[in-house]
């Protein structure tokens, strides 16, 4: 058995197929893990909705920003962005189907064999990795209870931008979701900085990458996350993390990882959409 993590889909169904032939994944007995971003920007959310529904538990796929955007919309219309690519999915005669079984990922997993942690975005550098995931359960279980419709009216929001465990409530949930689903720079005292969205480099004053704070609570502890086409690079080795979105919606490039040998694969993708986007 082989477990391959995979990075951003966004709605890129053929690139998707592509690459799992190319690996040659056997759902009957590989795993597959999705960093989340199953959805939008990209010609055939509604078809790689329904393939990933498909592979039932050969596949865990934690939620992204996309993600959630839609199970929002779903509640909202009026939440939809010029450039969304989501009314297929909305207007679907299985649309129910998709979006409760969507509403069911989880924020953050941990694959039981190698340790690994897999997620969307990133981390604060005061959270553990057990911490990351009793946080992680806590704020899918607010999502999962009201199906979205209470808490997604206060989603929406770049604060509070610091930890505390005084944090309770929307707030709370809130920041949360931000971390697992937005984040990219943080400060050394773990301020979110959300605005900040380029390569390395790019960044405002005083912000690293969340995966380069020091003191970070996760250091001893693999990480896969996607959500950053702009970062430049898969492997972190030293801080043992792999942003495995390598912007295929873009003309980049779809990115599986074997856990197992550490192998990469890389599917180049014609794009959907003009380089240079963002969330």
């Amino acid at each position: 058995m082989s477990t391959f993590a995979i990075g951003d889909l966004q709605g890129c169904n053929d690139d998707f197929l592509e690459l799992l032939s190319l690996i040659h994944f056997d759902e009957t007995r590989d795993r597959l893990l999705l960093v989340g971003d199953l959805v939008n920007r990209g010609p055939a959310s509604l078809d790689t909705l329904r393939t990933v529904r498909s592979l039932g538990t050969a596949c865990i796929s934690v939620l992204g920003n996309h993600d959630l955007h839609l199970l929002a919309a779903a509640q909202d219309r009026s939440r939809l962005k010029p450039g969304d690519t989501l009314d297929e999915i909305l207007d679907a005669p299985d649309a129910d189907a998709l979006l409760d079984w969507l509403a069911e990922r989880p924020l953050a997993w941990r694959d039981p064999d190698s340790g690994t942690l897999l997620l969307h975005a990133g981390v604060p550098p005061q959270w553990t990795a057990e911490q990351t995931l009793v946080l992680a359960h806590e704020a899918a279980q607010v999502l999962r209870e009201s199906r979205g419709k209470a808490f997604f009216e206060q989603m929406y929001g770049d604060q509070p931008d610091r930890w505390s465990e005084d944090l309770r409530g929307a707030e709370r949930t809130r920041f949360v979701i931000n971390c697992l689903t937005r984040l990219r720079y943080c400060t050394p005292h773990g301020q979110l900085r959300l605005r900040d969205k380029g390569p390395p480099g790019s960044q405002s004053a005083g912000a690293l990458p969340w995966f380069e704070a020091p003191g970070r609570r996760t250091a001893g502890t693999p990480i896969v996350f996607g959500h950053w086409s702009a970062l430049g690079r898969v492997e972190w080795p030293e801080h043992q993390v792999y942003g495995l979105d390598t912007g295929c919606v873009w003309g980049g490039q779809l990115t599986a990882l074997n856990l197992n040998t550490g192998e990469l694969t890389h599917l180049p993708c014609a794009g959907h959409r003009a380089p240079g986007g963002g969330d």
